[in-house]
């Protein structure tokens, strides 16, 4: 088994990563899927087939129930739990999967730290996002990324630009730690607890609605 790390964030509110070491047919002997998941994974190609399996099976894993929860599409693209009082939200990157459940909005990213993240912040940094980077500048792009992913997320209906929509706090970089996010948009507005932590050369992001 590969569940890496799991984490009860609240009496309502976790989290887990699974570190992805297995073939697909471990998790299609596992889990039994409907014709709609069957139909699904057909049109998923490469690794993202591996994926896209793990994360239900980390969400099977965490919810502790007999039978599995499935994971359905809402009607803006967004994974729930149909018939159950949890949200959810899922990532994939590299070798690991990531899940948060709550009976909040939430939201989870996970990405390889990578050089070339600072070629595209120009397209999500806010200015006063950009003026508290320091010399940790590429872990600390990730951990505004990934915070804006997972807001987003939380959000769940699209149509959000990273940039004008989507606010969070500017932050001291540390390998795990916190920060507040918001998200404006017409009459819509929320706030979320962040979190962010280090996973090897990764960084692991989690949003939570106030």
């Amino acid at each position: 088994m590969s569940l890496l790390h799991t984490k009860q964030i609240s009496p309502t509110t976790q989290f887990g990563i699974w570190t992805i070491e297995e073939d697909e047919s471990f998790f299609t002997e596992q889990m039994t899927l409907t014709d709609a998941e069957q139909l699904r994974l057909a049109q998923i190609k490469g690794v993202r087939r591996l994926e896209w399996l793990a994360g239900r099976w980390l969400v099977h894993r965490m919810s502790g129930a007999g039978e599995r929860l499935l994971c359905q599409a809402d009607e803006y693209g967004k994974p729930h739990l149909p018939n159950s009082s949890y949200e959810m939200s899922l990532s994939h990157s590299g070798t690991y999967a990531a899940a948060i459940l709550s009976e909040q909005a939430v939201g989870i990213d996970i990405q390889k730290i990578v050089e070339k993240i600072g070629k595209i912040a120009h397209k999500y940094m806010r200015p006063e996002e950009t003026a508290s980077l320091d010399e940790h500048e590429i872990e600390h792009l990730h951990i505004y990324w990934g915070a804006k992913e997972a807001l987003y997320k939380a959000y769940g209906r699209r149509q959000l630009d990273f940039k004008q929509h989507i606010h969070i706090e500017p932050f001291v970089y540390r390998e795990n730690g916190q920060c507040k996010g918001r998200v404006e948009k017409d009459d819509f507005k929320a706030t979320y607890d962040v979190y962010f932590e280090r996973v090897e050369g990764y960084v692991l992001v989690y949003a939570i609605q106030a």
